[in-house]
């Protein structure tokens, strides 16, 4: 962790130390050759363990190795199913049914059915209510309050019934677990101590075999797939803090694919012959948030409890320059918290967008109360003390990286009008303390520069102001009775006419009440060599979304 102001002797010092980040890489598992057919792998994250009910971290790589049931990938693509192969939905909107693979099995040979993906739900809703629910990682509670019932009618088939009608039974993320491995394991050590060690045992096509925290991930092929063992010989995910070490080993031949790329490397990378960049739109947002909490984990100053102050440092950013200074033109402009990747719920909410106008955030504080009295260059909040804000950044495990410059042209503007800033750079695991919920030690933060990855779901898209999110999704603690109702609204509804226009009611009040100001919405930037392994696609190189295409890679002229 870091601590810096922004001069510009104090910018390049920390622009310095990321760059000066150590990289070499140290195990056998880097090193670099064709023959062996293994793929090397390169992202910014970092996984704390290999259990998915335990951490919000280990999406890199448990993703190659357990399926969702269904998920968004398998309703994009018709190649790319999970752990069910078709599915559908009752008359009375209540009752789903899913039939999963026949035959499939574990990757311990152990055969894979419809009681395992029972036991992974019923396991989950068995934890409801205790004092160890299982709500702090990827396979979490969330939406089975609104299940009657999930049961296996035979091994190939599972029924979920509902209590209203809602698409959670597909469009949730959790990780079907087998159940002969979980069935002993309690509660309170799914959610804690236990940290699933390799060799794991799953569905996907790569099943994790070994974990070095804070290097790399070793998976090897599940010769039980269901569409048949994959053709590597292998994959090596190495972890970094930073994206240096990735375009070196881009560079170098000891990565054969690594994303999360800055733009200076990815313009560098493209010059190389051997190589082949890609730049695709995802479903990230980057955002400012305010800390709304009162009482416990409050900020320095009630001023950000206020909808008026909030509005008015909306207008002191300029999303243009973000993205086309600091994102190099590399990201979409932000607006509402529902990214235009996701065209069934975006708007550019043309009608109450705020614009870029400094002079105009001026008059907005100055009429909100937020006045320089004593002219010392900083304005007061309405308790007469001077506002001088702390804003913690730091970007979540696995997401693309908030570039410097970003946060620099925002406390930059905000000094211009009367609000001085000091920021704090923050590592994955200090960001998530620091914006734990108040009773588990988080807050004492002004404001917070920081990035999500939601799924298309509705429910994701809004789920980082819902209340019930306070301290993991809601890193703003903000509440608002009206936009809970209208999440529970939303949660409930499967028509996807009447999902669009409650989407669009809560994004409109989320905007105006400006718990958050989105940023960007940036492009990942990625790249591959062509020289070892092919089979990487076009759509969705790595996939963000499931295992492909870890499924279909071959060596080179096998």
């Amino acid at each position: 962790m870091n601590e810096w102001s922004f001069g510009r002797r104090a910018v390049m010092k920390a622009m310095l130390a990321v760059s000066a980040a150590p990289w070499v890489l140290h195990s056998r598992a880097f090193a670099s050759s064709c023959d062996d057919h293994i793929v090397r792998l390169g992202g910014v994250t970092a996984p704390d363990t290999m259990n998915p009910f335990a951490s919000w971290n280990v999406y890199w790589p448990l993703v190659f190795t357990y399926d969702w049931l269904v998920g968004v990938e398998a309703q994009r693509y018709p190649d790319r199913k999970g752990f069910a192969k078709e599915w559908s939905v009752g008359d009375d909107t209540l009752t789903w049914t899913l039939k999963i693979w026949p035959e499939m099995k574990w990757s311990d040979g152990q055969p894979a059915t419809a009681r395992d993906a029972a036991f992974t739900y019923n396991y989950l809703r068995g934890s409801m209510g205790t004092p160890d629910e299982l709500s702090v990682g990827w396979n979490n509670t969330n939406g089975l309050q609104n299940v009657e019932s999930i049961r296996a009618v035979d091994d190939e088939t599972l029924q979920i019934v509902t209590k209203v009608p809602t698409r959670w039974p597909i469009d949730h993320h959790t990780m079907i677990v087998p159940e002969h491995i979980w069935k002993g394991i309690s509660y309170a050590d799914a959610r804690g101590t236990f940290r699933n060690d390799p060799p794991l045992v799953g569905t996907g096509p790569m099943i994790v075999s070994e974990f070095q925290q804070g290097q790399f991930v070793r998976l090897t092929p599940n010769a039980y797939f269901r569409t048949g063992q994959p053709a590597t010989a292998g994959v090596i995910f190495h972890l970094f803090n930073t994206a240096d070490p990735i375009a070196q080993g881009l560079k170098s031949g000891s990565l054969d694919y690594g994303y999360g790329l800055t733009v200076a490397q990815w313009a560098d990378l493209s010059k190389d012959s051997a190589i082949l960049v890609g730049e695709s739109p995802v479903d990230q947002r980057d955002y400012l948030a305010f800390n709304t909490a009162s009482g416990d984990g409050a900020g320095s100053t009630k001023a950000l409890q206020d909808v008026a102050f909030r509005d008015a440092i909306g207008y002191a950013i300029d999303q243009k320059v973000i993205v086309d200074r600091a994102m190099r033109g590399h990201a979409a402009h932000g607006v509402g918290a529902i990214p235009p990747t996701h065209a069934n719920f975006y708007s550019d909410l043309s009608d109450i967008r705020r614009h870029f106008d400094l002079a105009e955030a001026g008059r907005r504080l100055d009429a909100a109360g937020y006045r320089d009295t004593n002219s010392d260059g900083m304005r007061e909040d309405k308790e007469g003390n001077s506002l001088r804000l702390e804003l913690i950044t730091g970007s979540g495990s696995g997401n693309l990286v908030i570039p410097v410059a970003a946060v620099q042209l925002i406390a930059g503007w905000l000094g211009q009008i009367g609000i001085p800033v000091s920021v704090t750079q923050l590592d994955p695991g200090a960001l998530d303390a620091r914006t734990a919920a108040p009773e588990h030690g988080g807050g004492g933060w002004d404001l917070l520069i920081t990035n999500s990855y939601p799924s298309p779901t509705p429910q994701d898209l809004l789920g980082f102001a819902s209340s019930k999110q306070i301290g993991t999704g809601n890193r703003s603690f903000w509440t608002n009775a009206k936009f809970d109702e209208l999440l529970s609204e939303i949660e409930t509804s499967v028509d996807l006419e009447k999902s669009k226009e409650l989407v669009d009611q809560a994004a409109r009040l989320l905007y105006t009440e400006a718990p958050y100001i989105m940023l960007s919405y940036p492009f990942l930037l990625d790249a591959h060599r062509k020289d070892c392994i092919e089979g990487w696609g076009t759509q969705d190189i790595l996939s963000m979304n499931t295992y492909f295409p870890l499924d279909r890679l071959k060596p080179v002229n096998q």
